[in-house]
């Protein structure tokens, strides 16, 4: 196993933060479990409380243990695009989540990156992490290396490197109400399932 994959899981399992490449984008996060890390984090981008953030799983099996009574189109659009460029938002459970990473919400969006590294470094952690674009609030996603901001670089414990292989951001689906809605669109086209 990748020596730098191991000492990643070893910094978030000892409450650390890492920026690391996903198939999208590059992403900063911590493990979902880790309250202290998860308000460095947000502290650490500038981003408020109440703008809930997405949260990476290694397997699907792993998201349904957030997702509260997922409808049948959730698991049609996980079994179908995971792992990939989907972030699926349907309702959570609220007692297994961390208020600000749900935003103080009900929902919790989730994806299961096309990553095998990201995804053996999930497997290791053994809990979901923090998926949200490493930039401070409001900047440039960064999608190469060399995107990344040097002052947010200094910040976090390590930078996993690597390359995004779609170099474009997941598409956001909104699960959570009787009609289907996409937040943001990004290289995944799921119109045809949301009109089933």
């Amino acid at each position: 196993m990748n020596k730098s994959i191991l000492k990643a899981a070893d910094i978030l399992n000892h409450g650390g933060i890492i920026i690391y490449p996903t198939d999208t984008a590059f992403g900063i996060g911590c493990r979902i479990d880790d309250h202290k890390a998860v308000d460095r984090l947000f502290a650490l981008r500038n981003r408020p409380l109440t703008h809930a953030t997405p949260i990476l799983v290694s397997s699907v099996q792993q998201a349904l243990e957030y997702y509260d009574s997922p409808s049948n189109i959730v698991r049609h659009l996980i079994q179908k695009y995971w792992p990939g460029a989907l972030t699926v938002v349907s309702l959570c459970k609220k007692n297994v989540l961390y208020s600000p990473i749900r935003g103080n919400g009900d929902t919790v969006g989730i994806r299961m990156p096309n990553n095998a590294n990201i995804l053996q470094l999930l497997s290791l952690v053994k809990v979901p992490i923090i998926g949200t674009s490493a930039n401070f609030s409001g900047g440039k996603t960064p999608y190469k290396l060399h995107d990344l901001d040097s002052v947010l670089v200094s910040q976090v414990d390590m930078v996993l490197g690597g390359t995004c292989s779609i170099g474009s951001e997941s598409t956001v689906i909104d699960c959570s109400k009787a009609v289907p809605k996409i937040l943001r669109q990004g290289s995944i086209f799921p119109e045809m399932e949301i009109a089933l």
